[in-house]
């Protein structure tokens, strides 16, 4: 038997095998949807992102019989250890064949990472921050995945609970028909409600007046998500970063901000067409035809994802939600939207998934983060 040989990434060439190391392994895979190579890169540049001015992190490849096999990254986020006292190793971008061997060497590489600072626990799939990916999928392998999902074979939790990692964290992702008649009481009540307190949905004539609330609305986001116990603050660095990278995405119908009498932010939510199949389609380049095929995603889908969605805590309680469907509802039905696709949502907030219970949401994925201490 072949050894497994661990390389830590150190030069821009081995980034690169880094990055494209899934697309190879998913090569004609109908479900899986690749990252842009560019961005995937700019990741571990501390330059683009400011998510390393405070974490540590590495890189490694798994090599046999001098192929590549496997990746996986380790990271140590030190805001979080000083904020939320909590002292672990995350690793996520791993990967592998359908070898335990192989498996096995990624997951003592990350060990051995934590032991050498003194760490007595790991826990991973999981980037950086709160808005990267994370969650190991763990059932829907046939359904495409999104843009913001992390896709994954089968066999990959299957390895990981053979070596003795746990579940940690589970999320869940809803698919919904969305109706084309709208619920008599989410009329009802939207009407209500703005006339109660004063509310009223943003007409945005272009996708520049938008920007103006992009920063308002990563407050709303602290400020609805603050309670969970695994949530730390976005920094200004971090909004900045990530308004550049999704901006351009950005269709100006699919954003829907509440304010009140003052002006002031009081829910929003971000919705996307779905880029799935163009990302596809451009194979982890946006240039020369990868704009291409996004332009045509935006024009014409029948398929959308929610990626966002924040409620001041002072209105949560009070309907607001009916505001911000009932403006869906028109804009997708205006659109040809005939499915929407939650983003993945932790299983214990219950608060977000009562959301969607009008529309008949189907679980269609579960995806999970596995912990092991040592």
């Amino acid at each position: 038997m072949s050894a497994v040989s661990i390389l830590e990434v150190k030069t821009s060439n081995e980034l690169k095998q880094f990055v494209k190391f899934p697309m190879e392994l998913y090569k004609n895979n109908p479900y899986y949807v690749p990252s842009f190579i560019k961005d995937e890169i700019k990741v571990w540049d501390p330059k683009e992102n400011p998510a390393l001015h405070y974490s540590q992190a590495k890189q490694f490849l798994a090599k046999k019989e001098g192929k590549i096999v496997g990746r996986i990254a380790v990271i140590i986020n030190r805001k979080e250890e000083k904020e939320l006292g909590i002292k672990k190793v995350r690793f996520g971008w791993i990967d592998f064949i359908d070898d335990r061997e192989v498996s096995e060497a990624l997951i003592q590489t990350a060990i051995n990472y934590a032991k050498e600072h003194q760490i007595n626990l790991i826990e991973g799939p999981m980037g950086f921050t709160n808005l990267d990916k994370a969650g190991m999928l763990t059932f829907g392998f046939e359904k495409i995945a999104t843009m913001i999902g992390i896709y994954n074979h089968e066999y990959y939790p299957q390895h990981l609970e053979s070596l003795g990692l746990v579940k940690e964290k589970e999320w869940v992702e809803f698919e919904m028909n969305f109706p084309k008649i709208l619920p008599p009481k989410v009329e009802k009540f939207s009407k209500l409600i703005a006339e109660k307190y004063n509310l009223r949905v943003l007409n945005f004539k272009s996708k520049e007046e938008i920007l103006p609330y992009i920063k308002p609305m990563f407050k709303l986001l602290d400020e609805t998500y603050k309670h969970l116990s695994t949530y730390t603050p976005i920094s200004e660095e971090q909004i900045k970063t990530y308004r550049d990278k999704f901006f351009p995405l950005i269709a100006k119908n699919y954003v829907i901000c509440v304010v009140d009498e003052h002006n002031e932010l009081v829910s929003f939510a971000v919705t996307m067409p779905s880029y799935s199949k163009a990302l596809q389609k451009a194979k982890g380049k946006l240039w020369p035809f990868g704009w291409w095929h996004f332009l045509q995603a935006e024009k014409k889908n029948d398929r959308a994802n929610f990626y966002l969605i924040g409620i001041h805590p002072e209105y949560q309680r009070r309907g607001v939600t009916a505001i911000i469907f009932k403006e869906i509802f028109v804009r997708f039905n205006s659109m040809g939207i005939d499915f929407a696709e939650t983003n993945p949502e932790l299983e214990e907030n219950k608060s977000v998934q009562v959301l969607w219970q009008d529309y008949n949401p189907v679980n269609h994925k579960r995806r999970r983060t596995y912990a092991l201490k040592f």
